[in-house]
């Protein structure tokens, strides 16, 4: 019998374990090298990490659009101030073998309040300024400068 390492499925293609982390870090490539936009896989939960960081400034747009195998993905139009990049730094917090959870009052405040955490909540996604206005907490997403 052969086995094949967990990441692999048996056409020899990489399995995603952590669907959020990529999106993450798609955006966060496609910034550091100055492209005007990026495709992600389509989610809910992609599309709304997404208008958050519409809603913040980080980004100009995000479109769905289908790809040519007929599968929705998201076009997202990265935004910048001058030559410098709006999106700088987005990280992952909570991760699959390590979930963080956050009361509405210990929401953390990356760069001293000029940052911004995305937050899942019991009332969808949000910001934890957002949540904290709203007495909500959850499961931190992750960090965004």
């Amino acid at each position: 019998m052969v086995s094949f390492p967990a990441s692999l499925n048996l056409l020899g293609k990489i399995v995603m374990s952590d669907s959020i982390s990529n999106f993450i870090t798609i955006l966060r490539n496609a910034s550091l090298a100055k492209k005007d936009s990026c495709v992600g896989r389509h989610s809910k939960i992609h599309l709304a990490i997404a208008q958050i960081l519409k809603r913040e400034g980080y980004i100009r747009d995000v479109q769905e659009q289908l790809n040519e195998s007929g599968q929705k993905s998201l076009l997202v139009h990265l935004k910048y101030i001058g030559n410098q990049p709006a999106l700088l730094d987005i990280q992952r917090i909570s991760k699959p073998g390590c979930r963080r959870y956050f009361g509405s009052k210990e929401i953390p405040r990356p760069l001293g309040g000029l940052g911004t955490t995305i937050i899942t909540t019991s009332q969808g996604l949000m910001t934890g300024s957002e949540a904290r206005k709203s007495g909500l907490g959850g499961e931190a997403i992750c960090f965004v400068h």
